[in-house]
């Protein structure tokens, strides 16, 4: 059966601008590099999902050499339409945000507000024992901020604390 997390994918319309915005403005590492993949082994993997030909750009962006990545994809022969709402929601069925901590929110949502993040709540909350606060990537991936009371706990643990 299952036995862990490995990675969430994040659709993107650039691989190389996505990369630079991750890494650079979020401060994730790049674990790997931008790499394409077509041909029959990525067909037969992903050809009921992609429109053909299926040609694959990925990155992986990380904290450390775990299991716990983000991968960041580029379809770039699929044609994927780039125009998205106004203001992203989390109101979708699906994956609706991804999650990361941070030391001090404060001062991560202040760096990050200099860096020209647009966020989606206009301060941060403490709830369930988090401080917390909402942005989003560039193409509208919802990203929420959690900076926990607890250290030596996982983010979910937090309320017991």
């Amino acid at each position: 059966m299952l036995t862990g997390l490995a990675h969430t994918a994040i659709c993107v319309p650039d691989i190389e601008e996505a990369v630079r915005w991750y890494s650079e403005v979020l401060g994730l590492q790049v674990l790997s590099p931008p790499y394409t993949m077509q041909g029959a082994q990525i067909e037969h993997d992903m050809g009921e999902l992609v429109p053909p030909p299926v040609i694959v750009t990925g990155a992986i962006m990380g904290f450390g050499k775990d299991d716990r990545v983000i991968e960041l994809i580029e379809y770039p022969a699929a044609g994927i339409d780039t125009a998205g709402p106004e203001r992203p929601a989390v109101t979708t069925l699906g994956i609706t945000h991804v999650g990361m901590t941070c030391g001090d929110i404060e001062a991560t949502r202040s760096e990050l507000e200099e860096r020209g993040v647009t966020f989606l709540t206009s301060g941060i909350a403490d709830v369930a024992g988090l401080k917390t606060t909402w942005c989003h990537d560039p193409w509208g991936t919802v990203i929420i901020l959690l900076e926990k009371r607890d250290g030596t706990r996982p983010y979910w643990g937090q309320f017991l604390a």
